[in-house]
């Protein structure tokens, strides 16, 4: 009986785990995967309010570039000294070129100014709103036979557009 028991004993020896069609799996499956993994990149755009009283100097409380942005066109203006110039749309849309390049000359005007405002009317397609501030941080400048990106007014700030007289002028009529 002893015998029988040892020869049983012997039959029942765990047996080897074949894990090869496993690591072969992986070995085609992990790099898969990563070959397909969609990275995405996200931007954000740090958006500051304006304070109340940010103890600017003079010359600066003097100057405070506004931008309209409305249906029919873009008006860029000091809240303070009234309207600069308003640009009309065109059969394309809003004119950023335009726009741009109005902008490059207030900033030759006040180099030390940063901070512009950004009023909206309602109804504002979001690409529009996107663009619009794109001209106001950098404009594209050709320098040396290549292009530069050039430092406008990064630090924007957004509201509601006040009622435009047109329109305020149109509703009396009636």
């Amino acid at each position: 009986m002893k015998r029988r028991l040892r020869r049983r004993s012997h039959l029942h020896e765990p047996a080897d785990i074949n894990i090869t069609a496993f690591m072969n799996l992986m070995v085609i499956l992990v790099p898969f995967l990563l070959i397909t993994a969609v990275f995405s990149r996200i931007t954000i755009l740090e958006l500051n309010l304006p304070a109340a009283g940010n103890g600017q100097s003079l010359e600066e409380q003097l100057f405070d570039l506004e931008i309209i942005v409305r249906s029919h066109s873009i008006e860029v203006g000091d809240r303070n000294g009234g309207l600069i110039k308003q640009l009309p749309t065109t059969e394309s849309g809003h004119d950023f070129v335009q726009l741009s390049d109005l902008l490059q000359q207030v900033k030759a005007r006040f180099p030390d100014k940063l901070d512009a405002t950004l009023l909206l009317e309602e109804d504002i397609p979001y690409d529009t709103l996107v663009q619009v501030m794109d001209s106001v941080r950098v404009a594209r400048v050709v320098q040396a036979g290549s292009v530069q990106l050039a430092e406008l007014f990064p630090e924007i700030a957004i509201g509601d557009a006040p009622a435009d007289s047109v329109t305020v002028a149109s509703n009396k009529g009636q």
